[in-house]
């Protein structure tokens, strides 16, 4: 894998951002033909003054001077044409390029194992599949293709100045090596404060997001002042970033600005000498005037170009860092049984989310095909990092986890989550209708399906008394609705999918009295034929579970039925006691 370095004409990351323009090499092979037609163009109106002044205005010929006009209106025309679609067709292959990109990127991201969300801050994600790619776009529509366009037009000027008057020439270009180094100091310069402004975007973006998703917390602890005071100091860092930049280029043109004037300083100085010796006409002086101004802007644009052109490359650098990530589940699973019982095994399962601090140890357990097994214990135990192991969101460092007596691994990945329905405490809901949060796009599952399930769940009255029914937007996170009945939609998820385990991390601990009354039958029913876990907060709600297991601090304490752990006087009888004492019953 080629190691990007941020540098503006990195061959390597330029290498990799062209393997996305494969697909639109018509575009990309015109955007280069016009380049080049406009570096062409650009001398010939210049010359054709010069021309026009020393052959018909200076000889009073009025017919040829009409020609003559008419010939550069007709080329002012086919330069504007040209301009014109240079910059629609590289427009679209820019948008194209990062319309492919972003997908790219997006299904990168979705594939990361939960890992890799745990340490990155989504804000930062945000900013690389959005702002980062934008610039991107930048590298055609203003950065690469027009820097070749502007060297091209450079060269071309040049040419045409030394064919006309070659001495002359040497004169008005002898200011033009401190534009260079003029150029390379600014670019330099500003390339470090262009990454800074890229890193306080990223910055900004990801406070934003963390604060305006947490906005509730902020508010119920009367925070406002506190966090906008963070705020003002985070957006102070991202406004001198951008004052830095600016600040390089208000030093840079106006010395390009004077060059420029010496230049034409030494151009009237020695023209007017040559023109007194009737060795140049006094066309030569005034193509020459042209000429320079031509020349000097492109030589100025060039700097910016190349900084939107490094933009871009510290935009590509970030996005290709995310694609490099190597932080996928492995998938080189080839079982797709038929049929899953739903036999679940943990063999001496070792598991830990870093080298350090074991979140389980030697975990090994039985569930059979219909059978409940329910983990309880307090926060911390272990209890959800099991059912994450089972879907191999994580992957366990020593042991084996077997279903159907295949281990977990062996499976298609998409394959084996399809056939564990989980169901959490925190159900997240998209800012969709009621229907796609249920069947999550998928046309497989059709309206009279959604209707069944939420008739067994319960959940039919309260849909049909919104008013669009299955249609109705819940909008984000579910904000439109209380968390039973979002909790009530997850059940329905569940139920569409007809898997053979079925996982419920705390799934009632939310609910209130009522609405868990109204959906314990629909759990009942939902669980009946297939294989359970259950973790659960109520231990009311397990005690008809086929086995529990007591989990603290990774390692199982207890093993049996409800009966046979209270029975023990350990650790459950101790949970229990606590428990139902708290609640009044005891």
């Amino acid at each position: 894998m080629a190691k990007v370095s941020g540098n503006a004409v990195d061959v390597n990351l330029l290498k990799r951002i062209f393997h996305y323009v494969k697909p639109y090499k018509g575009i990309f092979v015109w955007s280069i033909i016009m380049t080049v037609t406009l570096a062409v163009l650009a001398p010939i109106r210049p010359w054709l003054i010069q021309f026009t002044l020393d052959r018909f205005i200076v000889e009073n010929d009025s017919a040829g001077l009409l020609t003559m006009t008419l010939i550069m209106i007709g080329l002012l025309l086919v330069q504007t044409g040209v301009q014109y679609f240079h910059t629609f067709y590289t427009n679209i292959l820019g948008q194209s390029v990062i319309k492919d990109l972003r997908v790219h990127v997006f299904n990168h991201i979705s594939s990361l194992r939960l890992k890799y969300f745990d340490r990155t801050p989504i804000g930062q994600l945000i900013t690389r599949t959005v702002s980062d790619l934008e610039t991107i776009a930048d590298i055609f529509s203003e950065g690469l293709i027009v820097i070749l366009g502007d060297i091209l037009q450079v060269v071309a000027i040049i040419g045409v100045m030394l064919y006309i008057d070659w001495k002359l020439t040497l004169v008005v270009l002898i200011p033009m090596p401190f534009l260079m180094m003029a150029s390379y100091v600014f670019k330099e310069a500003i390339k470090s404060a262009f990454q800074d402004v890229r890193n306080q975007v990223s910055n900004l973006n990801t406070f934003l997001q963390e604060h305006i998703t947490g906005i509730k917390i902020i508010q119920y602890f009367a925070r406002e002042n506190q966090e906008m005071r963070k705020f003002k100091r985070i957006n102070a860092k991202h406004r001198d970033a951008h004052i830095r930049s600016n600040w390089y280029y208000s030093i840079f043109f106006p010395v390009v600005e004077i060059i420029s004037a010496i230049s034409l300083g030494l151009l009237v100085w020695w023209g007017s000498e040559f023109i007194l010796t009737d060795r140049i006409t006094p066309g030569v002086v005034v193509s020459f005037i042209m000429f320079i101004n031509m020349l000097f802007r492109p030589i100025r644009e060039l700097a910016d170009k190349f900084n939107t052109l490094q933009m871009g490359m510290v935009g590509a650098e970030r996005i290709f860092t995310v694609l490099d990530t190597d932080e996928k589940t492995e998938d080189k699973g080839r079982q797709k049984p038929e049929n899953l019982r739903g036999d679940i095994e943990f063999n001496k399962v070792w598991f830990a989310y870093n080298d350090e601090h074991w979140v389980l140890k030697d975990i090994s357990f039985h569930v059979k095909p219909g059978e409940t097994l329910a983990l309880v214990g307090a926060t911390g135990a272990g209890k959800s990092s099991t059912i994450n192991i089972l879907n191999r969101f994580y992957e366990i460092n020593k042991g084996s986890v077997k279903i159907d007596g295949i281990d977990i691994r062996e499976y298609d990945l998409a394959y084996l989550r399809t056939h564990i329905a989980t169901v959490l405490q925190d159900v997240f809901l998209f800012s969709d209708s009621i229907a796609n949060n249920i069947n999550l796009n998928n046309k497989e599952i059709t309206r009279e399906k959604l209707m069944r399930a939420a008739r067994e769940v319960g959940a039919e009255d309260f849909i049909g008394r919104l008013p669009a029914g299955f249609d109705y937007n819940v909008m984000e996170r579910g904000a439109t609705l209380s968390v039973g009945q979002a909790q009530l939609i997850s059940f329905i998820r569940a139920m569409v999918y007809n898997p053979r385990i079925l996982v419920l991390d705390e799934a009632t601990a939310s609910l209130d009295t009522e609405t868990e009354e109204l959906i314990q039958n629909a759990i009942t029913k939902l669980m009946e034929g297939r294989t359970s876990i259950v973790i659960a907060h109520r231990l009311s709600t397990i005690q008809n579970a086929d086995r529990i297991i007591v989990l603290d601090h990774g390692e199982i304490k207890e093993m049996g039925s409800h009966q046979q752990l209270l029975k023990l006087d350990g650790y459950y009888k101790r949970l229990y006691d606590l428990q139902f004492n708290s609640e009044g019953i005891l």
